[in-house]
C-alpha cells in the first residue's frame, strides 16, 4: 500500500467487535483523535461463534463504528493467518505448546495495520489491549496495565521497537474490566454486556484437537503415559494433548498428584511427575526481541506464561537473539513453545521463545 502523509491527530483503532476495542476507540474519539476502525476479516467459516472474527463480530464491530459515527474498514487477513496457523499446528507436532497470539500481534495486529494506517494517513494504531503506553528513557515504551488481573502486556513483546511510538493502548490506563464496560453502558455501545472471548481466533469452539486430526493427525497418536524412571503408567490418547505442568485429565492413579514434565513426540511418550519434578530454576530462550537497549548481563522479572505474575530472574544475553533466565527460586512449567517476557518493573523490556 502506498504511503500517505501521516496526520498526528489521526489514529487508526484495531476492532475486534469486543467491548474493550470499542471503549478504546471511543475514548480516543472523545480525546479528539479523528479515527478509523479496521476490522480483520479471517476466513469467516472457521471461526466460532464467540470468535473475534466470527460474522457476530464482523456485525459487533459495525453497529460500534456507526454508533461512535467513525468509518470502519474491514482488512481480509486470511493468507497473512497462514502462516501462524502453520506454526501452530506444527509446534503441536514438535510437542510444544504454541502461543498464536503473540504472533498475531507481532505479525499482524502491530505488523501489518500499520501498512493499512499508513495507507490512510494514520500517524498511530491503537487496540482495545490491557497495557500502557509509558515515557521511559527518551523512548515510548510499554509497561503493565494498571489492572494486573486483565495485564495484557505479555503478548506485546514481539512488535517492532521502532514501532512503539505510534501505539496507543488506552484501556490499559482503567482501574478494572468493569470500569471499562461502565464506560461502554454510557455511552450506549452495543456490546458493552457482550462476553470475553477466550477463543483462539481460528480455532472453531476452541477444540484444537479437532484441527490437529484435520491438519496433523500424528499428534494426535496415542503413547505410553510413564514416570521419570520409564516405567509405563498408563496409556494417552495423543500427545499432543497435553502441556507441560498439566494436571487434569492423566488418568492415572498415583497416591499423590501428578503433573506433566515432559513431552517426546519421537514415541508419543508423556511423562509426569510429583510437583517437585516440574519445579526448574532457569530457562534457555530464542527468537529474542527487545524493546529496550538491555544488557548482556542483569536483573529482572521474567514472565513465562500468560497467567504468570513473574518471578526474579538473571537474564544473560548468550547471542543476538538468545538469552537465558536463572531464577531466584524454582518456578513451576517452564512450557517449551511459551513465551519468556522479561520486566524492568512495569516496564516491558522485550522477551523470546522458550525453547
Amino acid at each position: 500500500m502506498a504511503r500517505m502523509s501521516l496526520d498526528d491527530n489521526h489514529v487508526m483503532v484495531a476492532m475486534s467487535g469486543g467491548v474493550d476495542s470499542a471503549v478504546a476507540a471511543a475514548l480516543l474519539s472523545d480525546e479528539g483523535y479523528h479515527v478509523t476502525g479496521v476490522f480483520l476479516c479471517l476466513k469467516l467459516e472457521q471461526a466460532g461463534d464467540r470468535a473475534c472474527c466470527s460474522p457476530q463480530a464482523a456485525e459487533d464491530a459495525r453497529q460500534v463504528a456507526e454508533a461512535l459515527g467513525i468509518e470502519l474498514i474491514s482488512m481480509p487477513v486470511v493468507s497473512a493467518f497462514a502462516p501462524i496457523m502453520e506454526d501452530f499446528v506444527a509446534e503441536y507436532v514438535a510437542g510444544r505448546t504454541p502461543n498464536p497470539c503473540v504472533h498475531c500481534n507481532a505479525r499482524i495486529k502491530f505488523g501489518r495495520l500499520f501498512d493499512m494506517a499508513d495507507s490512510v494517513g494514520a500517524a498511530h494504531l491503537a487496540t482495545g489491549h490491557y497495557a500502557r503506553t509509558i515515557e521511559a528513557d527518551g523512548h515510548v515504551a510499554i509497561a503493565r496495565a494498571k489492572t494486573l488481573a486483565k495485564d495484557q502486556s505479555y503478548a506485546l513483546f514481539g512488535i517492532d521497537r521502532s514501532r512503539l511510538g505510534r501505539i496507543r493502548l488506552p484501556i490499559g490506563e482503567h482501574a478494572s474490566k468493569d470500569a471499562t464496560r461502565e464506560i461502554a453502558r454510557r455511552l450506549q455501545l452495543p456490546v458493552h454486556a457482550k462476553p470475553d472471548s477466550q477463543e483462539v481466533c481460528f480455532v472453531p469452539n476452541d477444540d484444537y484437537a479437532a484441527l490437529l486430526a484435520e491438519r496433523a493427525p500424528e499428534a494426535l497418536r496415542s503413547g505410553p503415559i510413564t514416570n521419570a524412571r520409564g516405567e509405563v503408567l498408563g496409556e494417552h490418547d495423543g500427545y499432543a494433548r497435553f502441556t507441560i505442568g498439566q494436571r487434569r485429565g492423566l488418568r492415572v492413579a498415583a497416591g499423590e498428584p501428578m503433573y506433566v514434565t515432559a513431552i517426546d513426540p519421537a514415541t508419543a511418550t508423556v511423562t509426569i511427575g510429583p510437583k517437585s519434578e516440574v519445579m526448574s530454576r532457569s530457562l534457555r530462550a530464542s527468537a529474542a526481541n527487545w524493546h529496550a537497549d538491555v544488557p548482556d548481563d542483569f536483573e529482572a522479572t521474567v514472565q513465562i506464561r500468560y497467567n504468570h505474575a513473574g518471578a526474579p530472574a538473571r537474564v544473560k544475553r548468550t547471542g543476538e537473539t538468545e538469552f537465558t533466565a536463572e531464577f531466584s527460586e524454582p518456578v513451576s512449567a517452564i512450557t517449551p513453545g511459551q513465551a519468556a517476557v522479561v520486566y524492568d518493573g512495569d516496564r516491558l523490556m522485550g522477551g523470546g521463545w522458550i525453547d
